[in-house]
């Protein structure tokens, strides 16, 4: 069955091209539609069946009115290029890529479970029993990166997949340390972005090159949501759409809201910690995991990461 490009997705959002495509149409040889899974303004994500891998994958294909615009490929081919770099075992894992026919797209796991967001917004803020390994986890995944000399650059909860463990996914705007170190413009999640990342061509102060300390504070503000249920730097309605960087980035200038009165110490202190304006003041991610000892400790049950491994205790 032929595909269908038209104006508006299966989602339901206008202004977004749409391939409409059918359960059962090909996007590939042997890789086939099984349903759509959402997307973002530049792309469609769909559930399909692949012959070879004889699995489930999911698709993240460039829509039709970007499938033949060079930026969008080089940002897809850069997203291919970190999902080949990397292996851990909690980052989203990448299997194969189609750039050269109509549908270009990358393929990539499947993960059942949650994201971390809607686990806040349907049943509120984690339990520290919850919180404590899925801190550690990522944070080890965020270590990983920069020890490859990567840097997320989009650590949310939107992009943590809750299980055992959980995975830290969506590598769409990652970029090698030295890349990231050359950006001049915002790049991101408002919310969840240092604000070297909010004003990286230094319109407000003086231009801080970005880097993995970039995606520690992304990690303090993501823990700040599911300890707290509310993002760490909130602003009013319609501040995204602001010229001004200080409306549509109150990370520049004022400090994080308050943490629950419960909020163990040292998890509180590793939280602000990762908040601080100055990257060279955060810790990096391995110390993060140092912070947060004592709260395992205090823990019935407890995940150990150490350099003798990991294990339940």
């Amino acid at each position: 069955m032929e595909a269908r490009a038209g104006d508006r997705p299966p989602d339901g959002r206008p202004g977004r091209a749409s391939w409409n495509f059918a359960e059962g149409d090909e996007i590939a040889p042997g890789r086939s539609i099984v349903g759509h899974l959402g997307g973002g303004n530049a792309y469609e994500v769909f559930l399909v069946w692949d012959d070879h891998l004889f699995a489930l994958m999911v698709a993240k294909v460039l829509r039709p009115d970007r499938a033949e615009d060079d930026a969008e490929l080089r940002s897809l081919d850069n997203e291919i290029d970190a999902l080949a770099s990397l292996d851990h075992p909690v980052l989203v894992r990448g299997f194969d890529a189609d750039m050269e026919g109509p549908h270009p797209h990358v393929l990539i796991e499947h993960l059942e479970g949650p994201t971390l967001k809607a686990v806040v917004k349907r049943h509120g803020a984690l339990e520290i029993e919850q919180l404590v390994p899925l801190a550690l986890n990522v944070a080890g995944a965020i270590q990983y990166m920069a020890n490859e000399g990567w840097v997320h650059l989009d650590v949310k909860p939107d992009n943590i997949v809750l299980g055992v463990p959980p995975r830290l996914i969506d590598l769409s705007v990652a970029r090698t340390v030295e890349r990231a170190a050359g950006m001049r413009r915002p790049v991101g999640t408002d919310a969840y972005m240092a604000p070297e990342q909010c004003d990286p061509a230094g319109e407000i102060g003086p231009p801080t090159p970005v880097g993995p300390a970039a995606d520690v504070f992304g990690l303090a503000a993501t823990l700040f949501h599911a300890v707290a249920g509310r993002v760490p730097f909130p602003r009013p309605k319609g501040a995204r759409e602001s010229g001004d960087p200080g409306v549509r980035f109150p990370q520049l200038h004022q400090p994080p809201g308050d943490l629950p009165p419960k909020t163990p110490a040292p998890l509180a202190d590793a939280i602000h910690a990762g908040l601080a304006p100055d990257p060279a003041d955060r810790p990096a991610a391995a110390q993060v995991v140092e912070m947060l000892e004592p709260v395992l400790a205090a823990l019935p049950r407890k995940l150990v990461l150490s350099r003798r491994g990991a294990r339940g205790v």
